[in-house]
């Protein structure tokens, strides 16, 4: 399996680690660290060190019940970091829904387009148009930020989960979208409840009958707090590591983390039992 985007087609026979680059000053992991520029493309430089093979930079909190940010003050973070990430020769991922946001670091250079709202918002497919070849992943996400955790989705989750990434990668592919440039994502902990998003780690291999590659964004969760009653997202690490092997193990091929090192070590350890 391999994923298209701008610069580049990565080969998914082996998981591909995306790595965590908040320029924000309010992450409900790391919010403030790395919300200047230097400090934003120093941190880039650490994970590749570390093993990235993905850097996503997001401008904007999608915790629950975080405020929106306002396109300039959203592009103002964001941008003058993706045109010097883009001189780093790895695939650059932005984590946006605004349109004018696509639009804007595609043009600089960046590769693909992390939607939690999976290109819902108007205009989105028409910034993607202008760039036929960019990456997308699409995200499952129930309501929206600020109100997904105070009305979390009801029942089995997976299968309206599958029924909407189904539907949006069709809609994506009607409007010319190759499925090599799609990826997939089940939105842990967007409107889901722990048992749900845990339902969703031990069904995952059932998103598999997309056709397209799985993302798993299980990095620091307050979900994974819930099963081990780590309060803080900084002592979530072996829980992540943890949920981190699983997802590949159902399936996933790129899993979205802050903790490059230590997941690139719990790769190698899972790789070296097919070599």
């Amino acid at each position: 399996m391999e994923w298209q985007t701008s610069r580049f087609r990565m080969d998914l026979a082996q998981p591909h680690i995306m790595a965590i680059v908040n320029v924000t000053p309010d992450s409900f992991s790391d919010g403030g660290r790395h919300d200047t520029t230097a400090a934003a493309l120093a941190h880039c430089e650490q994970l590749l060190n570390e093993g990235a093979d993905i850097l996503d930079i997001g401008g904007e909190s999608t915790r629950p019940g975080s405020p929106a940010v306002g396109l300039e003050d959203e592009l103002a973070r964001v941008l003058p970091v993706v045109r010097e990430a883009v001189k780093l020769g790895v695939p650059i991922s932005v984590d946006t829904y605004k349109p004018r946001v696509m639009q804007a670091v595609l043009d600089a250079g960046a590769d693909i387009v992390n939607d939690v709202w999976a290109l819902r918002m108007p205009g989105a497919l028409d910034a993607l148009a202008v760039h036929p070849k960019c990456g997308v992943c699409l995200m499952h996400m129930h309501r929206d930020p600020q109100s997904m955790q105070v009305q979390p989705m009801d029942g089995d989750v997976v299968p309206a989960v599958l029924a909407f990434l189904k539907q949006r990668v069709q809609v994506l592919q009607q409007r010319g979208v190759a499925r090599e440039r799609i990826t997939v994502d089940p939105g842990i902990g967007f409107g889901k409840t722990p048992q749900q998003n845990f339902s969703l780690l031990a069904r995952q291999a059932e998103l598999l009958v997309l056709g397209v590659p799985v993302l798993a964004g299980w990095s620091r969760k307050s979900s994974l707090g819930w099963a081990t009653g780590s309060e803080l997202p900084s002592e979530r690490l072996f829980a992540s590591l943890a949920a981190a092997l699983i997802a590949v193990e159902r399936g996933a091929r790129i899993v979205r983390v802050h903790d490059v090192k230590e997941t690139r070590q719990a790769l190698q350890v899972w790789e070296a039992q097919n070599q």
